[in-house]
Parts: structure tokens; C-alpha cells; sequence
């Protein structure tokens, strides 16, 4: 028999409400101020979102586990937030950071991304960082 007080697993009680319940009706709450045209809430939501996507980011560069890393990538893309690994697309300074650079004989190659050093992502769109690739150079025969 649970002890009083005690919820589902990872949800902790307070009188007749979960800290989950409460947790949900605030995102709730502030969807609905962002639908109705309070524009001070509504750019609060965003300004939140952002950095719970930075915070996202973050953690993800860090992420020592692949499953974790996966579980966060998959989280963002969720909510909009895309990956960006243009491997085997043609190089294009404005939309790619050239890290490093890596000789091929094939000159159909040339010119294109080699690898993805540092993935980037877009949010609907919306580059939030571009991502550092090793780019395909042409060898000269001799």
C-alpha cells in the first residue's frame, strides 16, 4: 500500500495535485496566453523556448552516452528543431564552416562535404548554428 501522499512513480503529490499535473497546466496556461494575443506572455513562451532549446544544445555537445545524445536530438527535431549533417552536399561558406579539409582524387568530389565535424541545427528553418564539415579538395596528380 502506498505511503500517504505518494503518487505514480516520478510524479510527487501535493494535496490532490502532481508536481507533473501542476507542470502541464502552467505549459497549458501559457499556450493559451500566447494563443489569445498577450504579447508579453507569448514572448515570454518564446524567450523560454529558446533558451530550453540553447540548454538543449548544451547538453547534447556534452552528452557522453549516443542513446542520450540520440534522446535530445530526437526531442528537438519534436519540436522543430532539426539536425544539419549536409554530407555529400556541395560546400557553401554560407551555410557551412569548413573545419578541415581532405584530399580526394576524384574531382566529382571536389568541393563537396567529406564528414560532419559538428552537427548544426535549424529551428523550423531558422539556422541556430551551422555545422563545421571537412570538405572534399582536389589532389593534384604528381
Amino acid at each position: 500500500m502506498p505511503r500517504s501522499g505518494a503518487g505514480t512513480p516520478g510524479t510527487a503529490r501535493t494535496g490532490g495535485t502532481s508536481y507533473r499535473d501542476v507542470g502541464l497546466h502552467s505549459l497549458d496556461t501559457a499556450a493559451r496566453a500566447a494563443t489569445t494575443g498577450d504579447s508579453t506572455d507569448h514572448e515570454r513562451v518564446l524567450r523560454e523556448r529558446q533558451d530550453l532549446i540553447r540548454l538543449c544544445l548544451y547538453a547534447l555537445d556534452r552528452a557522453r552516452s549516443a542513446g542520450v545524445a540520440e534522446r535530445i536530438e530526437e526531442g528537438l527535431a519534436a519540436v522543430g528543431v532539426t539536425s544539419l549533417r549536409p554530407d555529400g552536399d556541395r560546400f557553401d561558406p554560407a551555410r557551412h564552416e569548413a573545419g578541415g579539409v581532405t584530399d580526394t582524387e576524384d574531382p566529382a568530389l571536389a568541393g563537396t562535404v567529406a564528414e560532419t565535424e559538428v552537427v548544426g541545427f535549424a529551428d523550423r528553418g531558422r539556422t541556430l548554428r551551422v555545422p563545421v564539415v571537412t570538405v572534399y579538395t582536389r589532389k593534384e596528380p604528381g
